[in-house]
């Protein structure tokens, strides 16, 4: 369904299932060159369980007109106000990759609005290599096969996710090619990785939530390693937080390498 945010058209999937603000609220948040597609195990069981659920595409991205945002500021302020515009008063976060630094700094700005926080795939400071950052602007196609290379630890999903006998790498490739070529106005690759780059806050914004946080981590994660979310969980236990850790025997793809696992360690935590 479309809301419209900032007077754009934005477009967040509810996972087959009737928007309805009154019920308890997930908002689920890709991460660079994704879109609401890679939630669709998660998103669609947990709306058919009982949540209302929004997983967006963000800004300039997929189905969503408006401004790609430039920073995780930008986005996490898009959150606030999508949320003002579909009427939910509270709502539990889930981001991944950028999408949980998003996650983590609207969380640390709507204090109790938020419910519970999910960080999958996160890193402070999430750092990308300046080889990268070069090829999303004049190598695209090669960048975009570099991160699938280096997104994944498994060479075929399991059943539950995509379906047996599906290309994961291609199926990245294409998701990849689709949603950069979804704003010829702005180059979202370029745009989403220099935000994940320039970001300084999540040391300090994770001190800030009032909410329970789950970090969800691959253990074979190449582009946000594990013990780049150490600091991370330092911070939020030494300022007292519920936090809750778990590692999945996968990469930086949890949502499709281990689908069933995410979905219960989500579902679990909420």
């Amino acid at each position: 369904m479309y809301f419209s945010v900032n007077q754009a058209s934005s477009y967040c999937y509810t996972g087959g299932k009737p928007f309805d603000a009154a019920k308890p609220t997930l908002v689920f948040i890709h991460g660079v060159l994704n879109d609401h597609s890679v939630w669709i195990l998660q998103s669609r069981y947990l709306a058919h369980h009982g949540y209302n659920v929004l997983a967006l595409d963000l800004p300039g991205h997929g189905r969503s007109q408006g401004n790609a945002p430039e920073s995780v500021a930008q986005a996490a302020d898009f959150i606030a106000a999508l949320l003002d515009a579909a009427g939910v008063a509270s709502a539990a976060l889930v981001g991944h990759s950028w999408g949980a630094l998003i996650a983590l700094e609207a969380a640390a700005r709507l204090k109790d609005r938020i419910s519970h926080l999910v960080l999958i795939g996160v890193a402070s400071p999430m750092r990308v290599s300046p080889a990268l950052l070069d090829a999303s602007v004049n190598d695209p196609e090669q960048a975009i096969k570099l991160v699938n290379v280096f997104s994944r630890n498994t060479l075929a999903p399991p059943p539950s996710a995509l379906g047996p006998g599906t290309w994961v790498y291609g199926a990245g490739l294409a998701l990849g090619r689709r949603v950069l070529a979804s704003n010829p106005q702005v180059n979202v690759f370029y745009r989403g990785f220099k935000a994940c780059d320039s970001y300084r806050n999540a040391d300090s914004a994770i001190t800030q939530i009032t909410c329970p946080v789950l970090f969800l981590l691959g253990q074979h994660d190449q582009m946000t390693p594990p013990k780049a979310a150490q600091g991370l969980i330092a911070a939020a236990r030494a300022s007292s937080k519920t936090v809750r850790v778990q590692m999945l025997a996968v990469g930086h793809n949890q949502m499709t390498e281990a689908p069933d696992d995410t979905l219960f360690a989500l579902r679990d935590f909420l």
